[in-house]
């Protein structure tokens, strides 16, 4: 593994290290981890790694690696830079040979989100896309028991995302991760809905299997000054009739990282907690509310992708290091499979990809074209 970003102070690049490091099938070799190039240097050293290794840009990266033996060289690099950094150095790395995983959005336009798509189908190269929610085996089990019809035609989907932690101006003070997030030159057309709402998104259309068609959106900045939305409000129709209701926000004072999600059908629902992850509940239509533990036998059961998902016994939490974890491992297995030129586990192959990058951004397009108009409901362009 290499990586792009996550140098001195950044937060999410060494989510990404550790969570890669943590089954023993990946190890970090080198990266370019800073714009700086004294700072990368600097990161090396930290993490214990070959000097000669580190590099000043990511085109010095791909360069030098590529003149290393197969075998040796990175098979794969995680891009964990301000958001518009991800499609040029995430085309770079494809057409190169190198494998990706990149952080979430993908891109900062519909238009390099499908150049994207283009490019990893042509270069055959694994491509995975850290929604990291995903990867938690209470999630799993929710999009699995929607999937076997367990409650019946799905009619209605909460979802939010609310924070509290850009309740003030703290990018003018010079804290790092907001600085670069309310900067619509490194973050892109939308502040929270970029951020959060696109985590919302993504979480709504995985458990479900249901494709959003339209919004009717506003977003409302609520920090003077600041030059990106805080703070999101959707009405959502999806394709199947069901309709929803999602809002994300980084002015809600008190909130951590409050996302939670609500599923209702005809026969049942459910409900999954970010901040209580270990737990699902789930309410059968004339019958008590039943709570589903990770780690128990009988998710396993219902669920082999949760039961994969799952490294501890149940009683002993696991959450959101851990989440990441179980995308890097379907990656990596993903990724071994196509160097040994066999198909992976089926099971391997659910992690975030391309596709999933393409309607994050489809979601901001229509996001922001919604809060512009003076129509209804925007319709999704795809």
């Amino acid at each position: 593994m290499g990586m792009v970003g996550g140098g001195p102070g950044a937060f999410i690049g060494e989510v990404h290290r550790k969570a890669a490091r943590m089954d023993g099938q990946i190890e970090l070799v080198g990266g370019a981890f800073d714009i700086n190039p004294a700072k990368s240097k600097k990161m090396s050293k930290v993490l214990y790694l070959d000097p000669k290794r580190c590099y000043r840009t990511y085109e010095e990266l791909i360069e030098k690696e590529l003149k290393l033996p197969e075998g040796v060289r990175m098979d794969f690099v995680a891009v964990t830079t301000p958001n518009n950094w991800h499609y040029p150095i995430a085309k770079e790395l494809l057409e190169a040979g190198f494998h990706v995983m990149c952080e979430k959005p993908m891109t900062i336009s519909v238009k390099e989100a499908r150049d994207l798509v283009k490019i990893v189908r042509k270069t055959r190269r694994v491509f995975g896309l850290m929604h990291n929610y995903t990867g938690y085996p209470m999630v799993k089990l929710a999009r699995d028991m929607v999937k076997k019809g367990e409650l019946g035609k799905i009619r209605k989907i909460v979802v939010q995302y609310p924070q509290g932690w850009l309740a003030t101006a703290i990018e003018r003070t010079g804290q790092q991760q907001a600085a670069w997030r309310t900067d619509p030159k490194q973050s892109g057309g939308s502040g929270c809905g970029g951020d959060i709402g696109t985590h919302a998104e993504n979480l709504s259309e995985y458990i479900t299997g249901l494709k959003m068609t339209h919004l009717c959106a506003e977003l409302t900045t609520f920090v003077k000054g600041r030059r990106l939305d805080d703070d999101v409000n959707c009405l959502v129709k999806f394709n199947n009739g069901a309709k929803g209701v999602l809002h994300a926000s980084q002015i809600s004072v008190g909130e951590e990282n409050n996302l939670a999600i609500w599923v209702y059908g005809e026969t049942g629902g459910l409900e999954w907690h970010q901040e209580h992850p270990n737990y699902l509940y789930v309410k059968p239509i004339g019958k008590p509310m039943e709570v589903w533990m990770r780690g128990n036998p009988y998710v396993g059961q219902c669920s082999p992708a949760a039961g994969r998902a799952t490294r501890l016994p149940n009683g002993h939490p696991e959450a959101f290091i851990e989440a990441f974890a179980n995308i890097y491992v379907n990656f990596a297995e993903t990724v071994r499979a196509r160097k040994e030129h066999r198909k992976p586990d089926p099971l391997a192959l659910d992690f975030p990809d391309v596709h999933d990058g393409l309607r994050g951004m489809q979601f901001l397009e229509t996001l922001l074209a919604s809060a512009k108009s003076n129509q209804k409901w925007t319709k999704f362009r795809t």
